[in-house]
């Protein structure tokens, strides 16, 4: 969340940040509630101020032989008054930070500004799109024909929007997560952590999926727990109201987990295939910086994802989101989109963020440097290492054969059990 001083003393810069993001949150309800709060502290200064002269005042007229009463029935209205007002004020305050829980983050200068994905510039683009003498098929058609995927028996034990995954499948999606925590951990200094799954509303506000997105989560009912949408929200939370010893920084952490959606606002959007479901396997990167230090980290983190995709040899490009197509909470970001030959299309398969302060504020993760007074709100970034389930993807439509089988590519072999090519069935 921002700063109450800072919106306080940026309103119009705020404004515009709204404005650029095609928000609909009006700031003339905060400054009603500011004013409103500073009217309330204005009178009860005041009033503190008067019963601070009367409490001195009483003893001398008693002293003097003289009737405190009055003087004492207005120190009972005053404690009263004060009182109702205290309470008036922290309601006042509650839904300031209720407010301030609506407002996404201010946007990076280098942010381009636009209405929607139509504006996002390319940054660049890796890798050549490969080239087939036959029309490539989607990846459904594959992994159905190679009996891998089976979207049938899913629907019939849970429902539309998951996949079942049979045998070279199932050890195809763990072995390229596998992969991946292994290249993160060994070439890239990520420590694994593996957090729960379920985690309850303070950890989601932190990370600003709460209030926001609470219609895309999946709550376990009668309870404060949630299953997770992503495993940002429990590896950020690792350090909620901690504060950093500053020397330990960046901390780099990588995680593995199932991340459940509801996919509210997705109506009639993928609704075949493996690209839109419910639950799907993503390895997580979060880091934990310096200020200062945070967009070296972002240009990092984007390089560590982008690092699968070419030892994978996948093409894909980067592109910078606009002010318009943004996440809530970040303040630049780029996603990478891998090319998918049967869509004809690049999909976004990674998505690498700074959110500066804007979580470390609602959580509470400072850090302090030694022999420092005072902390500081740490920055937080994460990114996909990737969505498993998307990678998997991207191997079956670009390593297709006309035949209809699928090759793996070299460097999964080994996770494979040295399956170099997966042919359709009979």
């Amino acid at each position: 969340m921002l700063d109450i001083k800072f919106v306080r003393e940026n309103l119009e810069l705020v404004r515009q940040s709204l404005r650029n993001r095609n928000s609909d949150v009006d700031l003339g309800e905060y400054e009603a509630l500011d004013v409103r709060r500073r009217n309330l502290l204005t009178e009860v200064e005041a009033l503190k101020s008067e019963r601070n002269a009367a409490s001195k005042e009483v003893p001398q007229l008693k002293r003097e032989g003289k009737d405190a009463g009055p003087l004492l029935e207005r120190l009972g209205e005053l404690a009263e008054r004060i009182k109702f007002l205290d309470e008036e004020v922290k309601g006042v305050d509650a839904a300031v930070w209720d407010f301030l829980l609506r407002i996404p983050n201010v946007t990076h200068a280098t942010t381009p500004v636009g209405r929607s994905e139509a504006d996002n510039p390319v940054v660049r683009f890796w890798g050549e799109k490969p080239e087939f003498g036959f029309a490539p098929k989607e990846h459904w058609e594959l992994g159905e024909k190679l009996g891998g995927v089976d979207f049938a028996r899913a629907a019939k034990i849970a429902g539309a929007r998951f996949a079942v995954m049979w045998g070279w499948a199932a050890q195809l999606e763990r072995a390229l997560a596998t992969f991946m925590l292994d290249v993160h951990t060994r070439e890239h200094g990520y420590l694994e952590v593996m957090p729960p799954s379920i985690v309850n509303s303070r950890s989601l506000t932190g990370t600003s999926q709460l209030p926001k997105f609470a219609a895309d989560l999946f709550k376990l009912e009668g309870t404060d727990y949630y299953l997770i949408p992503t495993a940002e929200v429990p590896v950020t939370n690792l350090h909620a109201d901690e504060t950093l010893d500053g020397e330990v920084l960046p901390l780099s952490y990588c995680a593995y987990t199932p991340c459940y959606r509801s996919e509210a606002g997705s109506y009639g959007k993928d609704t075949r295939g493996l690209i839109r479901l419910h639950q799907f396997q993503k390895v997580e990167l979060v880091h934990f910086t310096r200020p200062e230090e945070s967009y070296d980290m972002l240009e990092k983190l984007t390089g560590h994802a982008e690092a699968i995709l070419q030892k994978l040899g996948l093409h894909y490009r980067v592109i910078s989101l606009c002010t318009g197509d943004i996440g809530f909470g970040s303040a630049k970001t780029y996603d990478i989109e891998v090319w998918l030959p049967g869509q004809g299309k690049y999909r976004e398969i990674s998505s690498c963020s700074n959110f500066e302060d804007f979580q470390a504020r609602r959580a509470g993760i400072r850090f302090k440097d030694k022999g420092e007074k005072k902390s500081r709100l740490a920055h937080t970034l994460n990114g996909s290492g990737l969505a498993v389930g998307r990678t998997l993807v991207a191997v079956l439509e670009n390593y297709q054969q006309p035949d209809g089988s699928v090759v793996i590519p070299e460097i999964l072999r080994p996770y494979m059990n040295g399956l170099d090519i997966v042919r359709p069935l009979g």
